[in-house]
Formats: structure tokens, sequence, C-alpha cells
């Protein structure tokens, strides 16, 4: 897919945002939605999308909405690294295929990253629910804080 084109609202996110599709939600309000990638590139990995906006790309995302989304990045990114401790934090968006989008709903990445293991490839290997879960029950209550 290129930059340019018409949004799909058969996309998976846009699934999940209408509760057609289940996701492992850590945060919620009416603007924006945070929930752990089931595809994660490490312990953790985040993503976090706007609600109200159909938007594919940074290109096509109203300001307002692009500000909301990033207001929930840096609380996700401050409730991670408190409650995982990573040596860093990967915060990522891409814009079209070539870049490596392959959700067509904006969306940023927030990814820990811990000392001495490299970053897996994206959708390379199915979370495990069960941990999943534990970490969405231990992000919900940070967040709550």
């Amino acid at each position: 897919m290129s930059l340019h084109g018409d949004y799909d609202a058969k996309n998976i996110f846009a699934q999940i945002i209408r509760g057609d599709a289940p996701c492992y939600k850590v945060y919620e309000d009416d603007d924006v939605l945070a929930f752990l990638d089931v595809f994660p590139q490490s312990f953790g990995h985040t993503l976090v999308i706007p609600k109200r906006s159909a938007a594919r790309n940074m290109l096509d995302v109203d300001t307002d909405s692009l500000c909301k989304v990033m207001q929930v990045v840096q609380n996700v990114t401050r409730a991670l690294v408190d409650e995982l401790k990573p040596a860093g934090v990967q915060v990522a968006q891409f814009n079209g295929a070539p870049a490596g989008q392959t959700v067509f709903h904006i969306h940023m990445h927030v990814i820990p990253r811990f000392a001495g293991e490299d970053l897996g490839i994206h959708a390379s290997a199915k979370a495990d629910p069960a941990e999943l879960e534990a970490l969405q029950a231990r992000l919900i209550a940070r967040l709550k804080k």
C-alpha cells in the first residue's frame, strides 16, 4: 500500500475500536486506545491509536487526534518504564508499506528495550495469552495511579 489511499474500515484496529475484535487493552478514553501487541517485538510492546480519526498514517491524521495520542504514548511509556525497568524505550510510527506499516490505521509503537536482547521481528511469534493478561493487569493498575 502506498502513502495515499482510502481508509479501510475493516482493518484490524478499526475492528478493535468497534469492539468487533479483541485486544489486551491497557488504557482507553473517548479519543485514544492503548493495547498490547499480540505479536510483540519485545516484552511489553504496546500500540496506541486514535479512536475517532479514520487516518491511515501521519499524513492523514488531524493535529488534535495526534496530540491526544502522543499524551497517551508518554503516559504508557512512563508506565512501561516504571513497571518493567527496561534499559530503553523505542517509540516508532511507520507511514506506508515500504516504511514497515502493516496496519493502515495510524498507530504508535511503544517498545521496551532490554539490555542484551535484540528486537524481535514483528509478527514472527505470537505472545502467550497468559503473559499478555498478566502484563495487562499490571499496566492497567500502573496507569490508574
